[in-house]
């Protein structure tokens, strides 16, 4: 079976694929499908509000060996993640062979769509994404 890390390559280039074929809007439907609807993140949330972003991510960050740091506020209501470096996109910077999909990180974007309906603010912060960097963040909405 193939690790999710040897299959970055091949999902960057299924996004190129799929906008040199359809467009921007193929891409983001397939985004849309595969990330805006994640129902493991929306109905880890809704059993347990925003520690439910810490139970999603830990696993997934862990699995996919990121080096990131997330903080958890049940309190306030606030959860973030700092990501220090990303082995997807750090994966895709350093493959010499082929050339990163131009908005690979914006498929992290559509997690806001299982999480704004449930009443989160959802930041998603790609300034450093040429550094494989990044930080969400994701807040209770104030009543």
């Amino acid at each position: 079976m193939i690790s999710c890390t040897d299959f970055i390559p091949a999902y960057s280039e299924l996004f190129r694929y799929l906008e040199e074929n359809g467009g921007k809007e193929a891409v983001l439907a397939y985004w849309d499908d595969t990330f805006g609807k994640s129902k493991r993140l929306r109905s880890l949330v809704e059993q347990h509000g925003i520690e439910g972003c810490w139970i999603y991510w830990s696993h997934t960050l862990n699995e996919e060996a990121a080096d990131f740091t997330m903080e958890l506020d049940e309190e306030a209501g606030e959860f973030s993640i700092v990501m220090h470096y990303c082995p997807s996109k750090g994966r895709l910077l350093e493959n010499k062979h082929i050339e990163p999909y131009h908005a690979y990180c914006e498929h992290c974007d559509y997690y806001r769509k299982s999480l704004e309906p449930l009443g989160y603010e959802y930041n998603f912060d790609m300034s450093e994404c040429d550094r494989a960097r990044c930080r969400i963040t994701v807040k209770k909405k104030q009543a």
